[in-house]
């Protein structure tokens, strides 16, 4: 698995992104309720929930695109209300769908976004060339966008965000509809931008990539911030870890009943489940016990909740998900 981005003790940085008591409607439809966010400079936080929870919504107030109806925020050290042309000039956004010309070549997208920030020709062509090269779309720069990949064009849309050297990122759920192969390839480009010192606001319905790539995570649902913290953190708030033992032997599962405390039986499987939240401790102190009972189990499979469990369990779906376990 790719290294994260996610990094641990680090000191606490001064706020990319802070909102208090956001408010959006549409007439009756209440689409955020007084939502609060606090995101560091230099992390990803991602922005999760069902669809019509609110995500987009929210990126498009606090990259100025739509006003809201209540509440305060400031990005990138600027107040929304009074000063929305400075708030862009620090920011870069990537929809849903590439923004990118297809009727023209990658450097000419690439060439006309360094018009559009006033970039000298000199300037933008050097700029234009970095990060073609960065993007790895070098030798495809003279093709038209038409007959690239939906990778490419992803990759393109990202670059053409970059030009202006934002210093925050949104990007609105930027692997959708990319095969596995490209959805990685984005996380590891992500990576690399705040390796550099980029701050990237991310919403996504793949709760994979919100768990290998995010510093901090929040679950929207209907208009309000249901959770957030880290992805273990969250993880924590769903019950039902547990590690379940099998045995074979008949008489090692009795003695196992015996010895363990809160175990759960299922004499037909000849297995107990014990609760667990899965840590190292957790683990040792099982085994020793084990040990020390001189009981060996067959099979031992640890179950921890994921974030799946915790979509769900925040959003209220009644979709199941099956167990993800370990099995050692």
């Amino acid at each position: 698995m790719p290294t994260s981005t996610k990094r641990k003790g680090r000191r606490p940085s001064p706020p990319a992104v802070s909102a208090v008591g956001l408010r959006k409607a549409y007439g009756d439809k209440t689409v955020l309720d007084g939502i609060d966010l606090h995101i560091p400079e230099g992390s990803v936080f991602a922005l999760l929930g069902p669809n019509g929870a609110g995500k987009t919504t929210t990126v498009q107030i606090l990259s100025t695109l739509i006003s809201a109806d209540g509440g305060q925020a400031q990005v990138a050290g600027h107040d929304l209300a009074t000063a929305p042309q400075a708030v862009r000039g620090a920011i870069g956004v990537t929809g849903q769908f590439s923004a990118v010309d297809g009727l023209i070549t990658g450097e000419e997208n690439m060439r006309l976004m360094a018009d559009l920030h006033h970039l000298s020709r000199s300037r933008g062509k050097q700029v234009t060339a970095e990060l073609l090269e960065r993007f790895d779309l070098a030798d495809a720069a003279g093709k038209p966008v038409q007959s690239y990949s939906g990778g490419m064009k992803r990759r393109l849309d990202i670059a053409m965000t970059l030009v202006g050297g934002p210093r925050i990122i949104f990007l609105d759920e930027p692997t959708t509809g990319l095969d596995p192969r490209s959805r990685h390839t984005m996380w590891g480009i992500i990576r690399e931008l705040v390796t550099g010192g980029v701050t990237v606001f991310l919403t996504t319905q793949y709760l994979e990539e919100a768990d290998e790539l995010a510093d901090r995570i929040a679950v929207l649902n209907d208009g309000r911030i249901a959770a957030e913290g880290t992805a273990e953190e969250l993880k924590r708030l769903v019950p039902g870890g547990h590690v379940r033992l099998r045995f074979t032997d008949p008489h090692a599962y009795r003695n196992a009943l015996a010895a363990l405390r809160d175990a759960r039986r299922d004499d037909e499987a000849l297995a107990v489940q014990i609760p667990s939240g899965g840590s190292q401790r957790e683990l040792r102190s099982l085994l020793d016990s084990l040990d020390a009972a001189g009981i060996e189990a067959d099979e031992l499979t640890v179950h921890t909740p994921d974030l799946d469990d915790v979509f769900f369990a925040l959003t209220g779906d009644d979709v199941a998900t099956p167990a993800k376990e370990a099995t050692r």
